[in-house]
């Protein structure tokens, strides 16, 4: 139901490089941005009662005669939204020391190593795709067995011996503790946008991601264009999958990360590491009167306070 998800969202931008904008500040045009939220998160009467005017003018437009009518062509839509919102957990009151994500940048040359094991093949396609199409866990990049003898740095250093050939491939290693604080974050607000800056355009695009808990030591982020999601859901190509692997977490301390940019879905791999670094700033953040966190919390609840000009304001403070 493309046009009841969410109007076109427009930003008005200016300025040079997005990972270099101290000063600068771009302005947000938003045209009916609660319907999405509010759509995942407020089902029932609650939400009709709220926007009985919208969804009666919707009905008549699709020549139906009430918005019962409407409701029950869109039922099956609304079942699938419905699922996605309904795990919730306690926040942590205690948030963990933040420390930042570990970019690879390695000039290491794959060799034969008795760590690594061959590349997954590729699983990613066009047909209609699970919440954890394209996930591998952990023991598909590496051997187990053997690297569970190795000390942080040195599990850190064949990791990104494994990616570092891979041109669209995202590798990282994060601290457990801010993983934890993510996770918990998660599993209460699994969907949120993010802005994108696009050098010499005048406008930010925002960007649909979710959380997916696929298996229980694979956690899954799904980058999609907002634009696609409004037209095709579930249905949705992702742009950008990031998976956690957290089977070395309690021994090791740290969560591996690996990301894999699709190509000819208009985002580069340096895009999809800003989309990533902000992911770790809002969602590793559990104190509740931070700006940030509030943000969270007002789009997964659907609070029409929430704006999107916040949100590119905040966006920015990212260095």
């Amino acid at each position: 139901m493309p046009s009841i998800l969410v109007q076109t969202l427009r930003h008005v931008v200016a300025g040079p490089t997005p990972y270099l904008r101290a000063t600068q500040r771009r302005w947000a045009q938003v045209h009916d941005v609660c319907s999405l939220r509010l759509l995942t998160t407020q089902p029932g009467d609650k939400f009709l009662q709220k926007y009985k005017d919208k969804l009666a003018r919707k009905a008549k437009e699709e020549g139906l005669r009430d918005i019962n009518e409407l409701k029950e062509v869109y039922k099956d839509k609304i079942k699938t939204l419905k699922k996605k919102a309904t795990i919730q957990i306690p926040i942590a009151t205690t948030p963990p020391t933040m420390q930042p994500i570990k970019f690879s940048s390695s000039s290491l040359s794959l060799s034969k190593s008795p760590f690594l094991l061959p590349p997954p093949p590729p699983t990613i396609s066009t047909e209609k795709k699970s919440s954890s199409a394209g996930i591998k866990t952990l023991s598909s990049y590496l051997n187990l067995e053997k690297t569970r003898a190795l000390p942080q740095k040195e599990l850190e250093a064949i990791w990104r011996l494994r990616h570092v050939n891979d041109a669209q491939s995202l590798c990282a290693s994060v601290p457990v503790d801010t993983y934890k604080t993510m996770e918990t974050t998660a599993k209460q607000f699994p969907n949120f946008i993010l802005p994108l800056p696009k050098p010499g355009e005048q406008a930010d695009e925002i960007h649909f991601l979710q959380w997916t808990f696929p298996a229980p030591d694979t956690v899954a982020v799904l980058f999609t264009h907002l634009a696609e999601y409004k037209l095709r859901g579930e249905y949705s190509e992702p742009h950008t999958i990031i998976t956690h692997h957290l089977e070395l977490a309690e021994e090791k301390g740290l969560i591996l990360l690996q990301g894999q940019v699709i190509q000819g879905k208009g985002v580069s791999v340096d895009e999809a590491k800003w989309l990533l670094m902000c992911l770790q700033k809002f969602y590793g953040v559990s104190d509740e009167s931070t700006k940030r966190r509030q943000l969270l919390e007002m789009f997964g609840k659907g609070d029409t306070k929430f704006k999107v000009e916040e949100l590119v304001e905040e966006s920015e403070k990212i260095v």
